[in-house]
């Protein structure tokens, strides 16, 4: 088997992140500013477009394993509250029909693990977040993913259940797929339910829209900031490689998440319920 090698995948002129001087210093600064401004960065062209070709043939490879479930969730992924008013967030239901591959289909003859892998990969982007506490997520099912969206799919208004996500994206769909999102609605302590409905309700004010390309990273604090993927259409694929990173050690999904997402519970994930540093109701 030919050894993967992650910094031969990265424009690492562009992006010195293996470096220690003051071009990857600059970088981290302003990628930084960014976070802090709007919760999310956009590094364009961060995968050499050369390679991005051997990432979609990894993601065709595995596509087959993508757990699908087209149903209807709110923002939360939580049951209805009959007890609360129908424009509440937790009432506010939308159809869900995409795809995620778990990471255990992401071994060690994988592109992405290998990028996942790099001894260069975290410290960067922990150093853009500005976190100490950064650890990558301990989920077997989804420290590595693909997310994949098909003709009529897109993922609606939710927030992540892991603090910091790392998205690159690898092929789009022919039309839609637009990344849309509003940064910081909620903080570790605070659900800020007022400001989610305005959200839901379409404030375009309070909503910013990205249209990502092959070879762009995203970083992004997805459980802090409300956001969606628009629907798709056209017969292509969307594939988006999803990177996950938390504040705490041995954080994994609820048992109740993992199943939706990924089509299965596995012991850690009972072992680990409830166990969560934050407050919030996910």
């Amino acid at each position: 088997m030919v050894k993967i090698i992650a910094s031969d995948y990265i424009d690492l002129v562009r992006y010195p992140i293996e470096e220690n001087g003051s071009a990857r210093k600059a970088l981290v600064e302003a990628s930084n500013s960014a976070v802090q401004e709007s919760g999310c960065v956009v590094l364009k062209g961060f995968l050499r477009a050369e390679r991005i070709s051997e990432l979609v043939h990894e993601c065709d490879r595995v596509e087959m394993y993508g757990h699908r479930n087209f149903t209807r969730t709110n923002p939360y992924f939580l049951k209805d509250r009959e007890d609360l008013p129908t424009s509440h967030p937790l009432r506010r239901f939308y159809d869900r029909s995409n795809a995620f591959v778990p990471a255990d289909n992401f071994g060690n003859n994988s592109i992405l693990r290998a990028i996942f892998e790099w001894p260069a990969f975290s410290p960067f982007i922990k150093q853009v977040l500005g976190e100490e506490k950064f650890f990558p997520y301990a989920d077997p099912l989804a420290d590595v993913t693909v997310n994949l969206a098909e003709q009529g799919g897109g993922f609606p208004w939710h927030f992540d259940t892991n603090n910091y996500t790392v998205t690159l994206a690898i092929q789009n769909a022919e039309h839609g797929g637009d990344f849309e999102y509003s940064p910081m609605v909620r903080s570790t302590t605070e659900e800020n339910y007022e400001v989610v409905e305005k959200v839901l309700d379409g404030d375009k004010d309070l909503i910013r829209t990205l249209k990502l390309e092959p070879g762009d990273l995203q970083i992004f604090k997805g459980r802090y900031s409300l956001h969606r993927v628009t629907p798709l259409s056209g017969v292509r694929k969307r594939y988006v490689a999803i990177f996950s990173y938390v504040a705490e050690p041995g954080m994994v999904s609820s048992p109740q998440r993992a199943k939706e997402l990924y089509g299965r519970v596995l012991p850690i994930h009972l072992e680990r319920a409830g166990l969560r540093a934050d407050a919030l109701i996910d």
